[in-house]
């Protein structure tokens, strides 16, 4: 098991310099594949601001392929239902553990389906809700109230959760903000300028926390 582990962990590390992310396949029947312009905008948006050199061509993934390890930043995102079985907890487990990224953004609707999945992929882990004095809400625009709001559903605050492995952030939930639908194209949802400005600056200060860390 440990010589598998080591492989899993050379083929991710050796694959990190492409710097391609991707966006996560899941069954369920969420709508896996809405925002789609949204992490490419922010891809550029990075490398025109903060010096990141990422692949503007963003790579679909599903959970359960081996081909995960090539990527060292996986958004996922959707309304919906999510289901991972067997096959998908391993995988996605082994990617985290070996140095991958997963970024979750609620879309809406997505998270009483996506708690019970994760307690699944580590049921001696729970999610931790990032205070505004951490690193990720700081590194290149500063949030001094944490998460910031971009679409309104009910009223309820934003949050950042995570969860971490020997003191790594591996995993980052967020909901009730739409960060997503901030990175879309404007003529998408016609947010303000100012709104997707600072959807897109939260993006990349997630993107150079997970890259410097």
């Amino acid at each position: 098991m440990k010589k598998i582990f080591f492989l899993i962990t050379l083929f991710f590390v050796s694959n990190l310099f492409a710097q391609q992310l991707a966006v996560l396949k899941y069954n369920g029947g969420g709508d896996w594949y809405s925002n789609p312009t949204a992490l490419p905008n922010l891809i550029t948006y990075c490398n025109d601001t903060i010096g990141t050199q990422l692949d503007t061509d963003v790579a679909t993934v599903e959970v359960s392929s081996i081909d995960i390890f090539q990527y060292p930043f996986i958004h996922m995102t959707g309304h919906g239902n999510v289901v991972f079985n067997d096959a998908d907890i391993e995988n996605l487990r082994n990617y985290l553990l070996s140095g991958g990224f997963l970024h979750i953004d609620d879309n809406y609707g997505m998270e009483p389906y996506l708690n019970k999945e994760l307690i699944k992929l580590f049921p001696q882990k729970e999610l931790i809700e990032l205070p505004a004095t951490h690193p990720i809400f700081n590194i290149y625009t500063k949030f001094p109230k944490g998460l910031p709001k971009i679409h309104e559903h009910e009223g309820q605050r934003p949050q950042a959760k995570g969860l971490f492995h020997e003191g790594r952030l591996v995993l980052l939930f967020t909901f009730e903000s739409d960060l997503g639908d901030g990175w879309e194209s404007p003529e998408v949802h016609n947010d303000p300028p100012e709104v997707r400005k600072k959807a897109l600056d939260m993006g990349a200060n997630i993107i150079k926390y997970v890259f410097i860390n």
